[in-house]
């Protein structure tokens, strides 16, 4: 679009000085200035008319496809795309509008996206051409700041060598290696709630902020070999840094939608307080991130050992510099503890919503794992990992609340979906809330919570769904989670804690659930639940 405004700034100027000298009679104005500047609105105002609406409501070879209702003549589906939580609108489309793929819908101005809606599409883009299909840019720009630009976001063959250089610290024995640190975490964090019980038979917390300070300090032990004590003290550096970047307003979603039209360098410099608040926060992250960096460089040329964590494991690979392992750092900070934290609040709030479904996982517990209370008790992944019903509970929360609802792609050349015609830079939706409660994939109670799916024969890994690809909660194919397992191991052991401790119930029983966008999907205003110690654990 800029070119094409300076291409029309320039055809204004040439029109002008050949119609001035040449045929006055056919200028609008005898003045250059003006002359040229109706011109250009002139034939910005039908660049505009073209781009918004001719083309794609009546000309895109896209129109062709099933197509989301109720769009408008200018702004397209984005009422509902605003207004709603990420990925409900497409929620109801995968539903209820016929397709056999791939669904086509209009954003803000008409900006095209396709909906990605059955296992044979999501396999075509995520598998079989993954790499044909790249993050938007703007994503990129926007995400860069505060995940870095390391795994998550790089492409191509920069990302095959990033992958296959930290895989060793995702491998599947290395993992179940880290149960013992999880679970020592796990057991911190249930203390440090139990605290204050001792002079009150109940309390209330916001178990989302427990959740998010556990999965930090858990990502630097385990991911870094920092402990970063956000568990005992949330007034910490990094725990505040990242609860200012994570806290959603209206502000930050407008700032959001506006980045889409304006360049990143001119946003992030309007004088706005959360323009400041989040340029000192990325500061502090990439400040700890250096110092762990060169602490670890520090250790080897002593000669001292290191251990299989990320961040050793990319030292030792030679395959980093000092600033790729700062991005590499920031997205496992980021993205390590803040998808996890999110899913433990939406299991508590499962929980409470079913306390029986509560009490038949706190039996499972009680029956199968020493006192959370018995410091010297030790937990190997064998014994969480043969909690059928935990897995159950784990799997189904991530199904129905997906961390994040909802993933971006863009077709880097013109292509085809399940045979349409996709044209270049079309923006491809992914939306594992849409996948993971469709109804063709998971029956009519698709969007209920039901642990026992999982149960029984053949059921553990697929919930009973007729593909893998019915779970796009990690995504698939080679750009799927690196830490998928890590995160799952957490999950299973932050939530085993909590239950076995603790009878939990909403502190509001008639509250009603309000979903929070960002980064990651949460109950909007955190989650206040009421914790009750519960003896004999």
């Amino acid at each position: 679009m800029a070119v094409q405004k300076r291409f029309l700034l320039l055809d204004s100027i040439l029109i002008t000085f050949f119609t001035l000298r040449y045929a006055p009679q056919f200028a609008i104005y005898n003045s250059f200035f003006w002359n040229v500047a109706t011109l250009y609105l002139i034939q910005t105002f039908a660049l505009l008319l073209w781009s918004i609406v001719v083309y794609p409501v009546f000309l895109s070879p896209l129109r062709h496809l099933p197509s989301a209702p109720g769009a408008s003549l200018i702004f397209g589906h984005f009422g509902p795309i605003f207004r709603d939580p990420s990925g409900e609108p497409q929620r109801d489309w995968v539903d209820n509008v016929p397709n056999d793929g791939v669904l086509y819908y209009r954003w803000l101005f008409n900006e095209p996206r396709v909906l990605l809606t059955t296992p044979k599409a999501l396999a075509e883009v995520l598998v079989q051409r993954n790499y044909e299909f790249i993050k938007p840019q703007r994503i990129r720009s926007g995400l860069g700041r505060i995940l870095g630009e390391g795994i998550l976001l790089a492409e191509g063959d920069e990302h095959k060598r990033q992958r296959r250089t930290l895989m060793p610290a995702f491998s599947f024995r290395h993992i179940k290696d880290l149960y013992p640190i999880f679970w020592e975490k796990s057991r911190e964090m249930t203390e440090a709630i139990s605290t204050p019980l001792k002079t009150d038979s109940s309390s209330v917390v916001e178990i989302r902020d427990w959740a998010s300070r556990a999965t930090l300090d858990i990502i630097g032990v385990a991911g870094m070999g920092q402990d970063f004590n956000a568990i005992e003290n949330p007034e910490s550096m990094l725990n505040q840094t990242y609860r200012s970047i994570f806290t959603g307003s209206k502000v930050t979603q407008v700032l959001n939608l506006i980045a889409n039209f304006i360049p990143p360098m001119i946003l992030r410099a309007l004088p706005l307080k959360r323009n400041e608040e989040m340029a000192n926060a990325i500061k502090t992250i990439k400040k700890v991130a250096a110092d762990l960096i060169r602490e670890k460089r520090q250790k080897l040329k002593k000669g001292g050992r290191t251990d299989l964590d990320i961040l050793s494991v990319a030292i030792e690979s030679g395959g980093f510099s000092d600033d790729d392992l700062v991005n590499q750092l920031m997205t496992f900070l980021a993205a390590g503890h803040e998808t996890t934290a999110s899913a433990i609040a939406w299991a508590v709030y499962l929980l409470c919503k079913h306390p029986d479904v509560q009490k038949r996982l706190r039996d499972e517990i009680r029956s199968a794992l020493p006192s959370i209370s018995d410091k010297d008790a030790k937990i190997s992944s064998t014994e969480i990992d043969h909690l059928a019903y935990l897995n159950a509970i784990l799997n189904e929360t991530m199904r129905v609340f997906p961390p994040v609802p909802l993933t971006l792609r863009e077709a880097a050349d013109n292509t085809t979906i399940q045979g349409y015609f996709i044209p270049k830079d079309t923006t491809i939706i992914i939306c594992p809330w849409a996948i993971n409660t469709s109804k063709a994939l998971w029956g009519d109670d698709a969007r209920e919570f039901n642990p026992d799916r999982w149960m029984g024969q053949g059921k553990a890994n697929t919930g009973g769904a007729p593909s893998n690809y019915a779970i796009t909660t990690f995504l698939h194919g080679p750009r799927s989670c690196i830490g998928k397992d890590f995160a799952k191991a957490e999950f299973a052991c932050l939530l085993a804690a909590l239950v076995g401790r603790f009878e939990m119930e909403l502190e509001d029983k008639n509250w009603k659930l309000e979903i929070q966008g960002g980064i990651t999907a949460r109950p909007k205003g955190g989650l206040r639940v009421k914790m009750m110690p519960m003896d004999g654990w």
